[in-house]
């Protein structure tokens, strides 16, 4: 359990020596009659070796005529180095350790007058070296104390910490200096591996887990990016106003920055403002190569992020799946949040749990449990045996027209006719939703009656459209609305679902220069009249899925698959399910070059959508007497705020 301190209090805690005493007195008879489902507190976090290491990729980016070497800050118990126990290892491959700083509170590394490291961030090496592990801090190559260039999710990106992995298990050179030095073996751990990150951190887990490097047991991705291409484009449409070399120089060293212009070059001219698909993003798409991945894989991802966003977590999740991988997986109500920071205390025991299993081999039950854990409200959870869950089956809903003109209907049966719109860049989801009910020239809206019972949404959507335009480009948007009242966490606001608190708790002991105490955090919740559930994206140029773009004929009909995130959202009874699809949504894709009128062909378009219970569930919540409908003006959360060079690990 955490230690709560006040405020402004940054304890240095009593180290664990009674415990490792306690401990170096059982006999093997009785160690091994207690059998312990998990791993304790008994080496001293104070004493523990601290050291730095550089390891060598085996590149030269920077191209000085040496190969890369990179920075590798370590903290690992003493007491078991003394007896020659080989210990497992938690690696936090990043960017951010110098210019940006990780978790809520933005902490970076610090040293010693050595070059040692004094407080490595987060939590892992205060609550898991004292349980015998060995914490290790990885400087991607071109960031803080690393050579090397970055180069955002490729080559060397991922060679930074797959070479330490490596090196981890005796297939890798390190070094105790940045240039020359002695050779250093990492004869101290047994090989197996964990990674875990937060956003870009995660990605690299990703990465490097898709290659299936030996000795990587298990990657834990928060909030991370499964495909590269997914985080700048969606089906062509661009998310962002920049592009991989603008993040390259956010995070790189000055003498990257100086040495690694072919580097950026490449990155510029490999990623081009059309979203056509190039060979840069091939080699960025870790989904591809999801068939070499080992290491088992916790994911845990916040349904409301808008930076790294869910389109990441369904290919990924499925992939992995098709592949045989071991998964588990945490869905939250946030933005792009840790969920040390959304539900701390399950969090750090269901970590631990999972590393004893994973890296230590204990037999702790936790791959018998639910595989997946979902925020149903705020702070209010629910657990599923598999995920998406049994019995869920993707259904076709179909839009038609309805009673009144411009307000449509949305069910099992075939539409006739069409719809038209014409995007209006200056609104967004929010504003669609908000007038759901009225006829408005910039959207298309399709709505069930209200529900009879509650209906389950599990997995990813797809939205086929075929749609005229009138100009040669056109961007397209499709969105799942619950329609109803309802308290959700605020992803919208400045903390994306959380507020930092002034209290602190503390996980595991402290040294001086190393405090385990965090803000606490709570819910930040807003009373919202509709809920986005999922959404997708697309240039309609992108319609024949080749991965480049082409110029639209104004007058002719396209036909378009656009992939809607993956969710698991329960519409309550009394709601109703709206499928709006409009063209710019504001702040979240950038507008196309024209302004065009799309006409929809209903008979053409419709929504494919995975129900728990499938098709009879979504009859069964359709019919019957209707439910009444909640009188409420339907307002949302506040429109997302632009998103114009927006860094994967830092909150809006």
């Amino acid at each position: 359990m955490p230690i709560r301190t006040r405020p402004t209090t940054w304890r240095t805690l009593a180290t664990a020596a009674t415990a490792a005493l306690t401990a170096t007195l059982l006999t093997p008879a009785a160690a091994d009659a207690a059998a312990p489902r998990e791993s304790r507190p008994v080496h001293s976090y104070a004493d523990a070796i601290r050291e730095a290491v550089w390891v060598d990729t085996g590149l030269d980016e920077d191209r000085d005529g040496r190969t890369d070497r990179v920075a590798v800050d370590i903290v690992r118990p003493r007491e078991a180095d003394r007896k020659g126990r080989k210990v497992p290892v938690i690696m936090d491959a990043s960017p951010y350790y110098s210019c940006c700083g990780r978790g809520n509170e933005s902490q970076t590394k610090t040293y010693d007058g050595n070059g040692d490291i004094v407080r490595m961030p987060l939590f892992y090496d205060n609550w898991f070296v004292p349980r015998g592990y060995a914490v290790v801090g990885v400087d991607l190559a071109g960031t803080s104390r690393s050579d090397g260039c970055v180069d955002v999710g490729g080559r060397s990106d991922i060679r930074s910490a797959k070479a330490v992995v490596d090196w981890l298990n005796g297939r890798a050179k390190a070094y105790s200096s940045r240039t020359g030095g002695e050779r250093v073996r990492a004869d101290w751990t047994d090989g197996s591996t964990g990674m875990i990150g937060k956003s870009w951190d995660g990605t690299i887990a990703n990465g490097v887990a898709a290659t299936g490097v030996e000795g990587l047991k298990t990657i834990v991705p928060i909030a991370a990016i499964s495909t590269w291409y997914d985080y700048y484009f969606s089906q062509g449409a661009p998310l962002y106003g920049s592009g991989p070399d603008w993040l390259a120089r956010y995070v790189q060293t000055p003498e990257a920055r100086e040495h690694c212009t072919e580097v950026a070059r490449k990155l510029t001219d490999g990623a081009p403002r059309t979203g056509d698909r190039t060979p840069l993003w091939t080699e960025r798409d870790y989904v591809r190569a999801a068939k070499k991945v080992r290491a088992s894989v916790f994911l845990v991802h916040g349904m409301q992020d808008l930076n790294v966003r869910m389109q990441h977590v369904g290919p990924w999740w499925d992939a992995l799946g098709k592949n045989g991988v071991r998964r588990k997986i945490w869905l939250s109500q946030t933005g792009h949040v840790d969920p040390f920071d959304f539900r701390r205390a399950a969090w750090v025991r269901t970590l631990h749990r999972w590393f004893d299993h994973e890296l230590k081999g204990i037999d702790n039950g936790i791959d018998r449990e639910p595989v997946a854990d979902i925020e149903r409200a705020p702070d209010e959870w629910v657990t599923s045996t598999a995920w998406p869950p049994r019995g869920t089956h993707t259904v076709t809903l179909r839009p038609a027209h309805g009673a009144r003109d411009g307000v449509g209907t949305l069910g099992l049966r075939p539409g006739r006719g069409t719809a038209s719109f014409t995007d209006d860049p200056a609104l967004d989801e929010t504003a669609w939703a908000t007038r759901i009910d009225t006829p408005t020239p910039e959207k298309a809206g399709f709505v069930t009656r209200p529900l009879t019972r509650d209906l389950r949404l599990a997995g990813s959507s797809r939205v086929t459209v075929t749609v005229t335009p009138s100009t040669p480009t056109a961007h397209l948007t499709a969105v799942l609305v619950d329609l109803g009242p309802d308290t959700i966490r605020d992803y919208a606001d400045a903390g994306e679902g959380i507020v930092t608190l002034p209290e602190r708790t503390c996980w595991g002991p402290s040294t001086e220069g190393d405090s385990s105490c965090y803000r606490e955090t709570r819910a930040k919740t807003a009373d919202v009249g509709h809920t986005v559930v999922s959404r997708g994206w697309a240039d309609l140029g992108e319609h024949a899925g080749t991965g480049r773009g082409e110029p639209l004929v104004p007058g002719e009909r396209y036909t378009l698959a656009l992939d809607l995130a993956a969710t698991d959202h329960v519409v309550p009874r009394g709601h109703r399910l709206a499928l709006i699809v409009a063209g710019t949504d504001r702040g979240l894709i950038d507008p196309p070059a024209d302004t065009p009128t799309l006409t929809l062909d209903l008979a053409r378009t419709s929504a494919r959508v995975p129900f728990a219970g499938g098709a009879a569930a979504f009859a069964r919540a359709t019919s019957g007497p209707p439910a009444t409908a909640p009188h409420t003006a339907p307002d949302g959360v506040r429109p997302p705020a632009a998103t114009a060079r927006r860094v994967p690990g830092e909150t809006r």
